[in-house]
């Protein structure tokens, strides 16, 4: 029996890549390339994969979002980054495979040889399982930010430590390795990622608005429209940024606009 798969990531060259390396495979039939994580779990939910290759930073939403929104019976996930070392550590304690970008030949066919293996001795259970478990681990981790009592944030800052309130960031954008975190007074940069930091954030203010930003909807001063359907977010200290149009609906709930 084949077994189907399918690739999700937002660069193009690194689908076909994945693609590529899978020719070779008889065992193995891609039946999908997407790039959004929106569209990957419309056609998850449709297909049915039995294996999915999955990156965790998409232009839309990331790996840990799609997951949580498939119905269907969970694929076999192996995790896609380019970093992050935080999720490589979670997804080697779940049990779950990833491939760490560069992807390299070598390291590729060894996980695809222990997939084929692992489907046709023991299918899904295994996984299965560890799926339930990392999804509540990340339900636990949602409710314990709304509710934290830790209040301020340590970041580096000329020769230092400082806490900065949670209240006072009014938006972050993110910058290669590092994140930049926007208060009234300054700007601080943090090594850290735009998931990183949300988990660390009140979910009821914070919301991420594009890969590369997030906003505190407190400092929110108006929404502009363009004649090309695009929307930008104008903050109260005059910067523009753009809602990106997979969080576009996300967005339009969160704050209560009504078509």
């Amino acid at each position: 029996m084949k077994l189907n798969a399918i690739i999700v990531d937002d660069e193009p060259l690194a689908r076909k890549r994945i693609e590529r390396l899978l020719e070779s495979i008889v065992e193995i039939r891609v039946i999908g390339l997407y790039g959004t994580g929106e569209e990957a779990i419309a056609q998850i939910n449709k297909l049915q994969p039995h294996i999915l290759f999955l990156d965790i930073k998409l232009k839309d939403v990331d790996g840990f979002y799609v997951l949580k929104h498939i119905t269907v019976k969970m694929p076999l996930t192996i995790f896609v980054t380019a970093f992050d070392t935080y999720a490589i550590e979670a997804f080697d304690f779940y049990a779950f495979d990833y491939l760490l970008k560069p992807i390299t030949e070598e390291r590729f066919y060894k996980s695809i040889f222990r997939i084929i293996e692992t489907l046709k001795s023991n299918p899904y259970k295994y996984f299965d399982d560890k799926v339930v478990n990392l999804l509540e681990h990340l339900k636990t981790g949602e409710e314990q930010e709304i509710g934290s009592t830790n209040s301020r944030i340590p970041v580096a800052y000329a020769n230092k430590t400082v806490f900065i309130d949670k209240d006072d960031i009014q938006y972050i954008l993110a910058s290669n390795y590092y994140i930049e975190i926007y208060t009234a007074k300054q700007r601080y940069i943090q090594r850290n990622s735009m998931y990183g930091i949300l988990k660390e954030l009140d979910s009821r203010l914070f919301f991420r608005i594009h890969r590369s930003s997030i906003i505190n909807l407190n400092y929110v001063a108006e929404l502009q429209n363009s004649a090309y359907g695009e929307i930008d977010v104008k903050m109260q200290d005059g910067k523009q940024l753009r809602i990106s149009k997979g969080y576009r609906k996300q967005f339009a709930l969160k704050v209560g606009l009504r078509k």
